[in-house]
């Protein structure tokens, strides 16, 4: 493989017109450039891609940040992103913070300073507007996914009221009339203190039916286990819960099953987030499936825009989600 001076050699020109020639950034001489490119072919030459790098001011690195790759949902949105990123050039870095705030606040900061990512996309637990004021306006962009809006950040999500209400209201119309929601949290997060809401909305439309909340530490299989077992120790079985997670569901008809609890007949089981495993579960799993391709492709789309210099008002995009109907309420 030949070297930038071997090429230079060749055409009978200077390094500086190879490299001219190279990056398109200053116009050369047709014959000249034509000249250049038959001794690049002839020598096999490939262009430093650091020294692309230097020239441009540009990596062709985007960098994702999230809480937890152990949950399935944010390891196949992180697969989505990535192929929504190598549609448009960039190639995907993932960071996770486990939702530490320090850790997410050190990620954020590293924007500002010569990191290797043109920009950033990241999915926040403990963030606060304080912390997303102090970015500089001048960093390298940032887009956010997550219900919490902050103003001057691009930042794209799914409905998470409405789409838990509409849970519910499933659960309603196949004549349950006792739904305990399954994840509220003592420290309230955006999500799930929103798809509370949802649920309480529902279940006030509907006068009939009775309500309760079981709360739960962490949105795990665990979690939903153990909320479960606690509410199967009550004096009434409740005819569905509401998971706030896929993985909570999972862990709820672990429990049902393990308490000999049939699952459509007895209890009823929605989950929200639609991973795979809740596709394969026995039984598989009802659930509220938010659109993770049309989630990447605008968050991708958010952010190239921003590197490409694009300093319009920050943008709000709400992605579509669906209801899919599956045996967990006897679909």
């Amino acid at each position: 493989m030949g070297r930038r001076e071997d090429v230079a050699r060749l055409a009978g020109v200077s390094a500086r017109t190879v490299s001219n020639v190279v990056s398109g950034t200053v116009n050369v001489a047709a014959g000249t450039r034509a000249r250049v490119l038959a001794a690049i072919e002839e020598l096999d030459y490939r262009p430093s891609e650091i020294g692309r790098m230097l020239r441009s001011g540009r990596t062709g690195m985007a960098a994702l940040v999230v809480p937890d790759l152990d949950n399935p949902y944010f390891a196949e949105l992180a697969r989505t992103l990535s192929e929504a990123a190598r549609r448009q050039g960039y190639s995907l870095m993932i960071e996770q913070t486990d939702g530490v705030r320090e850790r997410e606040r050190e990620l954020l900061a590293r924007a500002d300073t010569k990191a290797i990512f043109d920009g950033l996309i990241v999915s926040a637990l403990s963030l606060t507007d304080d912390d997303l004021s102090r970015a500089s306006r001048t960093q390298r962009p940032v887009v956010l996914l997550g219900e919490e809006p902050h103003p001057g950040f691009d930042h794209v999500h799914i409905d998470n009221f409405v789409a838990a209400r509409e849970a519910v209201e499933h659960l309603l119309a196949t004549g349950r009339e006792h739904i305990v929601a399954v994840g509220a949290q003592r420290t309230p997060q955006s999500s799930s203190s929103l798809r509370l809401a949802g649920f309480e909305a529902a279940m006030s439309a509907a006068p009939h039916a009775s309500a309760d909340v079981a709360y739960v530490d962490t949105f795990t299989r665990r979690g939903g286990a153990d909320a479960t077992r606690a509410l199967l120790r009550g004096a009434t079985l409740p005819d569905a819960l509401f998971c706030f997670s896929d993985l909570i569901a999972l862990g709820a008809l672990r429990a049902l099953h393990d308490a000999g609890v049939s699952v459509p007949e007895q209890v009823a089981v929605v989950g929200f987030d639609d991973i795979e495993d809740g596709r394969y579960g026995n039984p598989s799993l009802t659930t509220i499936s938010p659109d993770k391709a049309a989630i990447s492709e605008a968050a991708i789309d958010a952010l190239v825009r921003r590197i490409d210099g694009d300093d319009r008002e920050a943008v709000r995009v709400i992605a579509p989600h669906r209801l899919v109907q599956r045996e967990s309420t006897g679909a």
